[in-house]
Order: structure tokens, then C-alpha cells, then sequence
């Protein structure tokens, strides 16, 4: 049963070029929304054709992007977000979609509390046992919003651009069609092969499997 969603509106919207710093180019609208239940200031990014979908009979490509200021902003190799991210804007850009670029930086747990974690990941526990460590859940993210401006933007079934399958699921319950979960690509360097060997160990165990690295 999917779960009681409250009503979002678009509060504002603006067309903003974008550029890369491998020179990829392309040009986004952006959303900004009244009524998300956390107050937070999340964003959709439209990209590529969005109302090719609904003529083809296709669904639009989705990026869930959970905000990672190091990763994002400023390159940091701990992580795979920055290439995330900019994966998925030319993916998307491709076929027609959105990135909801959500405010939930550290896995939900914040900006400093995440660079807390670092430390202790510096100290060999992995990134989801920092976390606990803190005080806080492996991760703390909440998927209210994305569905809620989903449903602002009018947007039907969509195509979900994740590994993460609880992004989907937590979507579905919420009301959202997910008719396909659309892999993104691995970038692996050696600052992030711990992190990313924690991320592979955490979706085995969800799924019940044996983990290979």
C-alpha cells in the first residue's frame, strides 16, 4: 500500500545553462517547490526532451542525486558522486528526464557530521559503520520529497537512475511507478575502492546474497 504523499507545488522555475569540467555542456530548466515536508531547499533539474516521453510512449529517465558538497563542488575521490552526477546529467540530458538533486548530504546525516564520519573511516571502519558509530543510521535518507515533486512536476511512471534499490522502493511505496531501475556506471579510483567495496557489501547483505567484491 503505498503511503500518504502531501501535496508539493512549483514555487519557481528558471533555465540554467550548464557546464562541465570536461566541457560537457548542456541546458537544464530548474524547479524550485512550496509545501516539501522536510523545509529543505531541494531542486529538479528538466533535462533533454521531457515531453518526449509522454509522445513516444516511453517514461522519463530519473536521477534520485543525494547533494555530496566534496564530492559534487569540489572533486573529492572518496566518493563516486561527482561522476554520478555528471553521468547522469548527459544520460538523462540523451533521453528526456529529471535529476532531483536532494539536500541530504552525508546519507542524511549533514555536512559536518559526515566529515566526522571521514575520521572514522580514516581510523578503518567503513563508511556505513561510521555512521552507526555516530549515533546515526547506516542511512538516514528520505525519499518524501523526490515523490512529492515528482508529483508537482506531473510526471508519471518513470525509469529510476540508481544502484540503490531502496531509492525505488521507498518511491514505490510512495505512489511513484517505477517500471525499470536503469544502473549507473562504477568509478572506481584508489581513494574509493573501500567506500565502494562498503556500498557492494551493504546492497549484498540487503539482498540476502553473497557479496563479491
Amino acid at each position: 500500500m503505498s503511503e500518504s504523499l502531501p501535496v508539493a507545488t512549483i514555487r519557481t522555475q528558471v533555465t540554467v545553462p550548464l557546464r562541465f569540467p570536461d566541457g560537457y555542456t548542456t541546458t537544464a530548466r530548474l524547479f524550485t517547490f512550496d509545501g516539501l515536508v522536510d523545509g529543505r531547499e531541494h531542486l529538479a533539474f528538466a533535462l533533454g526532451d521531457t515531453g518526449a516521453a509522454e509522445r513516444d510512449a516511453d517514461v522519463p529517465l530519473v536521477r534520485p542525486h543525494s547533494e555530496c558538497l566534496t564530492g559534487d563542488v569540489f572533486g573529492s575521490q572518496r566518493c563516486d558522486c561527482g561522476p554520478q552526477l555528471r553521468e547522469a546529467v548527459q544520460r538523462i540530458a540523451d533521453v528526456g528526464g529529471y535529476l532531483l538533486y536532494l539536500r541530504q548530504e552525508g546519507r542524511g546525516i549533514g555536512l559536518y557530521a559526515k566529515l566526522d564520519a571521514y575520521a572514522l573511516q580514516d581510523a578503518g571502519l567503513d563508511t556505513f559503520e561510521a555512521n552507526v558509530a555516530l549515533g546515526h543510521a547506516e542511512d538516514e535518507r528520505d525519499y518524501t520529497v523526490a515523490a512529492q515533486m515528482l508529483a508537482a512536476l506531473g510526471v508519471g511512471p518513470i525509469a529510476v537512475l540508481s544502484n540503490n534499490p531502496e531509492k525505488t522502493e521507498q518511491l514505490g511505496r510512495l505512489g511513484i511507478t517505477v517500471t525499470e531501475q536503469v544502473p549507473t556506471g562504477v568509478f572506481l579510483s584508489p581513494a574509493n575502492a573501500d567506500y565502494l567495496a562498503a556500498k557492494a557489501n551493504r546492497a549484498a547483505r540487503a539482498a540476502d546474497l553473497p557479496c563479491v567484491r
